[in-house]
């Protein structure tokens, strides 16, 4: 009798690699921002990021409860998804603020389009964005790290208009190490490129995106000589580090293949440094990330491979 087999359709390649084991790397990845975040701005940080992690997973949950659908909360995207919310915003923000914006990018952004795969737009940046308009004022209001009730001015406030703030720069390794004004997780670099340096290990990611788009941020930065410091200053500042390595990267808000990562990444670094440069926000790590969000379905229809065997793209 002949033997007899089964075939299947495509993928016939598979990965042992799940969605809550590749979250969980990501969690992993976050801790030592978590840890600087929290030995930074103390007890506020800590009731930010559980405030934002329990708003997100029950937000999902009550929506899978209410549309009937499967429980995707064991997954670990909606903890992910609320780090990433508390880490672009600062420490004094009102938690009840937190809890709407948690609301907003799990329902708005992340349910309403279909949930994990489907967003267009990076969830946690979505919602930051539309805290940023809802409360502007609260978004704005930064503390000075290990000094309660004190309020300071990012360095790239001060550094967009030091005459207006009177404040000095910070130097480049209070910059790298996290001792400056601003979000919970993107003052210290150094956490962030520990991070980094685990996703790349755990191979969750590739060099690609966040290459790209710092060192396209790093050159800009030396042209333009807005600080003394150069380019070295506008990758240590502000939420670049954080949406280069942990948003920029998203699977499904980023380009598939390597060329497409590559284009991606340089109009980040290029949208970043004209919205720092020229705009009224001194900040444009958000926003670039996000528009290049919407603009990756062009990306990917221009940059695809070639079919192997041809000599053909289609």
């Amino acid at each position: 009798m002949a033997e007899m087999f089964t075939v299947s359709s495509s993928p016939h390649i598979r990965d042992n690699n799940s969605v809550q084991s590749i979250m969980r790397d990501v969690i992993i990845a976050l801790l030592p921002a978590t840890a600087a975040g929290i030995y930074f701005f103390g007890m506020p940080a800590v009731l930010v990021i559980l405030t934002a992690v329990i708003s997100c997973v029950a937000s999902e949950w009550v929506w899978c409860k209410i549309t009937k659908g499967t429980n995707t909360t064991k997954d670990l995207s909606a903890v992910v998804t609320g780090l990433l919310l508390a880490f672009n915003v600062p420490p004094s923000l009102p938690l009840w603020m937190i809890v709407v914006g948690s609301v907003f990018t799990m329902i708005v952004v992340k349910a309403l389009f279909g949930g994990i795969g489907q967003n267009i737009v990076n969830p946690a940046l979505a919602g930051r964005a539309f805290l940023l308009a809802s409360y502007p004022v609260a978004m704005t209001t930064w503390t000075i790290p290990g000094v309660d009730a004190a309020s300071s001015a990012t360095p790239l406030a001060i550094l967009k208009g030091a005459e207006a703030t009177g404040a000095d720069l910070p130097s480049l390794g209070q910059a790298f190490i996290g001792q400056v004004g601003g979000c919970i997780g993107e003052t210290s670099a150094l956490a962030l490129l520990i991070g980094f340096a685990y996703l790349l290990y755990r191979r969750v990611i590739t060099w690609h995106i966040p290459v790209v788009y710092i060192g396209t941020v790093l050159v800009l930065g030396m042209i333009s000589g807005r600080s003394a410091l150069g380019g070295i200053f506008e990758i240590m500042a502000g939420g670049l580090m954080l949406g280069a390595i942990f948003m920029a990267t998203d699977y499904t808000t980023s380009p598939m293949n390597k060329k497409g990562q590559v284009i991606f990444a340089a109009g980040c670094g290029i949208l970043t440094m004209v919205i720092r440069q020229f705009g009224g926000y001194p900040e444009g790590v958000s926003y670039s990330i996000l528009i290049m969000n919407l603009l990756v379905p062009l990306i990917d229809k221009y940059a695809k491979q070639r079919v192997f065997g041809t000599g053909e793209v289609k």
